[in-house]
């Protein structure tokens, strides 16, 4: 896997208009495979909790894609944090999850750290700024505990969005 496997999982990457976050957001993925040893990353699934046929690419490209309409309409957020939030604040599922046995099960390592956690630390070593990593580590419930910004307010509502929807068409 590579740059342009990333691309074209994650076409919304042409998007963010500042090179070095583009590079940072491919990069975080890579570096999420390779600490996950995933061989590919299209049927994982989103999440656990609930059962749905809907992918971790499917979700994080519609979490993306709603945030990226709302930041046009109020264009008073930054549009590029938007867009790598969005793409990257479920990257470190790749660590909380493992293929064993023919399904997707919570790793040893989920079992004792969550993504938004160690998805933060991913996008840090890719060297995204710290604005990206707080929209991973608060886009979710850790982000109850701080002051979310703009932007992190934004795709933690719209992930919430998509995982309600999800839920309540599995009738859960």
């Amino acid at each position: 896997m590579d740059e342009n496997y990333i691309k074209r999982l994650f076409p919304e990457i042409g998007e963010i208009r500042q090179e070095e976050i583009r590079r940072g957001v491919i990069k975080a993925w890579l570096i999420a495979i390779e600490k996950g040893k995933f061989q590919d990353i299209e049927n994982i699934p989103f999440t656990l909790l609930i059962n749905t046929r809907k992918g971790l690419i499917e979700h994080t490209r519609a979490v993306t894609k709603m945030a990226m309409a709302i930041a046009r309409i109020r264009d008073d957020l930054n549009y590029d944090m938007v867009v790598a939030g969005g793409l990257v604040h479920d990257v470190g599922k790749l660590l909380e999850y493992e293929y064993k046995n023919g399904k997707y099960i919570k790793s040893a390592y989920g079992k004792l750290v969550r993504h938004p956690i160690s998805g933060y630390h991913i996008v840090l070593e890719a060297g995204l700024p710290l604005e990206v990593a707080h929209i991973v580590c608060a886009h979710s419930e850790e982000g109850e505990k701080v002051n979310r910004s703009p932007e992190a307010i934004l795709i933690h509502h719209c992930d919430f969005i998509d995982f309600e929807i999800e839920k309540a068409k599995a009738g859960s």
